[in-house]
């Protein structure tokens, strides 16, 4: 399968759908709670999947995986949910931005937003923090399994994102799920049409 393809067809389809689709087959795949830091940031592609683990006395560093990402990738941060310290910052979103990957999908915060925002490089997360997670958490595993959300994430799985949040479509299923997103897509534009409405042209 062509994933610039697969890319541009996820982009065009949009969260919405893609959830309806997920619903219609039963398959978990909404991250609740994850936002862009602006609306319209979207993206689509394969998850690069990191947890993060208090660092204990082991200590560790927060960022050194971004060497590993490949360019199109999106980095998927497990995070816990953490909302007291950032595992995201300018520095990462500058090398993620120069490398061609994707995006940043943080089930945590991220801070130094206004890089996110004036490199057009979309970063998703729960919230913006200023505090650090240097000395308070490690990045200790790297394409494995993960939760997101609630969402368990596969690497390799399909992340989509735009102003209305994020989806994770197991990629296995991509192509059955799309389908259905497109379908729902030409039906609601043929209701919106019978009522006047071409912002779409």
């Amino acid at each position: 399968m062509d994933e610039a393809k697969v890319v541009e067809r996820l982009n065009t389809v949009g969260v919405t759908a893609l959830s309806d689709a997920l619903d219609r087959l039963e398959i978990a795949g909404q991250l609740i709670g994850l936002a862009p830091v602006a609306r319209g940031m979207k993206f689509s592609g394969r998850a690069f999947t990191i947890r993060m683990l208090p660092v204990g006395l082991t200590g560790g560093s927060v960022g050194d995986y971004i060497d590993e990402v490949p360019p199109g990738a999106v980095v998927a941060i497990d995070n816990g949910g953490i909302l007291n310290q950032t595992v995201w910052g300018d520095i990462l979103t500058y090398v993620a931005h120069t490398k061609g990957i994707a995006a940043t999908v943080i089930d945590g915060a991220c801070r130094d937003s206004d890089r996110c925002v004036a490199l057009n490089y979309p970063v998703f997360s729960r919230c913006v923090t200023m505090r650090t997670a240097k000395d308070r958490a490690t990045a200790v595993a790297n394409n494995d399994p993960i939760q997101l959300a609630g969402v368990r994430v596969e690497p390799g799985d399909w992340l989509v994102g735009d102003s209305d949040g994020v989806v994770a479509i197991p990629a296995p299923h991509l192509e059955e799920v799309l389908a259905i997103a497109e379908q729902i897509e030409v039906a609601e534009k043929a209701i919106l049409a019978a009522w006047g409405y071409r912002d779409w042209e």
